[in-house]
Parts: C-alpha cells; structure tokens; sequence
C-alpha cells in the first residue's frame, strides 16, 4: 500500500511537469550521422565475423553480397533519379544506406543464425528509419533498400552449416519460408 501511496504522490508531482515540458528532437543532421553510424557498424560486423571465425568463404559471400548490392543500388539510382526529400539531388531511389545496411544483417542472419542476425536487423531497420528522418529517402526509398539488400544477403550467401537451408519467398497471394535437408 505504501508503494501505491508513493507512485500516486510522485504522478502527482511529476506529471505537471511532463506537461509543460518540451519534447526534444533530433535534428536531420544528426539521425543522418546516427545512419550513417549504424551501417558502417552492421558492415564492419559482417566483414568481422568471417574474418574472426576464420570463414574464408563466408568472407567472400559477404564481400560478394555488398558489392551486388551497391551496383544494383548505384544502378537504378543512375537510372531513376528521384529528387530527394531535402532537395539536396535527385538520387533517392532506393536508399543505399538501407540496402547495404540489410545486405549486411541478411548475410550474418544466413551464415550464422538468428542471434546474430535479429539484432542485425534491427540495427538495419533503424538505418531506414533514419534516413526518412534525415529527410535523405522517401519511405519506397528505404523499402527498396531493404529489399534489395535483403535478397542479395539471402540469395548470395549459404549457410555455414550446409545441411539445413533456409529460404524465404513471397509472391502476389503471400509469402513463407522453404526449407531443405541435407542427410
């Protein structure tokens, strides 16, 4: 009961001052440093792990994968040029810091696993929240990226241990996982 009394004392005495307090925002500059921070980190782990482990052939996989990632990027940014949000040039579509940064966390998901992949991911996914916040990249900008970058860490890198396979697909009518076996 005294707990209760007390949480009901401090809202009392805390809650006038959330009111007339000012919410604080990050500015453009700084979620585009916090992206710009977040890929470098998931491309560093993804060149890291392999190097750490000894995984030569991950290695290449993952250089592999970034490099198709970024032509492809480079590519249809040559190609559709689609001014960016900040006016700043036309080469939004799609988002680069997004592609690479999934391209990196589909590469570490599929060579090593979920543990090291789901927290890779999110990191991927606050890359393309930045840089919408950035005022870089249209929402299709960074979903673009992220597909890009997702197929390619997928589809251009095998798991570490070849016996389970892991592929997930989708299609107009839906999506799912396929799985093979190798005994």
């Amino acid at each position: 009961m005294r707990i209760l009394a007390g949480s009901v004392r401090l809202a009392l005495l805390a809650g006038p001052s959330l009111l007339i307090a000012a919410p604080a925002h990050a500015s453009a500059t700084g979620w585009d440093t916090a992206s710009t921070v977040g890929r470098d980190a998931l491309v560093a782990v993804a060149l890291g792990a392999p190097l750490v482990q000894g995984d030569g052939t991950g290695l290449k996989q993952v250089a592999f994968s970034l490099g198709s990632t970024q032509l492809v990027t480079i590519g249809l940014k040559d190609v559709i040029h689609e001014e960016r949000p900040d006016r700043s040039d036309d080469k939004s579509f799609p988002s680069g810091h997004t592609s690479v940064s999934f391209a990196s966390a589909a590469t570490l998901e599929k060579r090593y696993g979920w543990k090291i992949g789901l927290p890779a991911h999110v990191v991927a996914a606050f890359v393309g929240v930045a840089r919408v916040q950035a005022r870089k990249h249209y929402v299709h900008d960074v979903l673009a990226g992220a597909a890009i970058g997702e197929a390619a860490g997928w589809l251009l890198t095998s798991k570490r241990n070849g016996n389970v396979q892991w592929l997930p697909w989708g299609d107009a009518h839906g999506g799912g996982l396929a799985a093979t076996f190798r005994f």
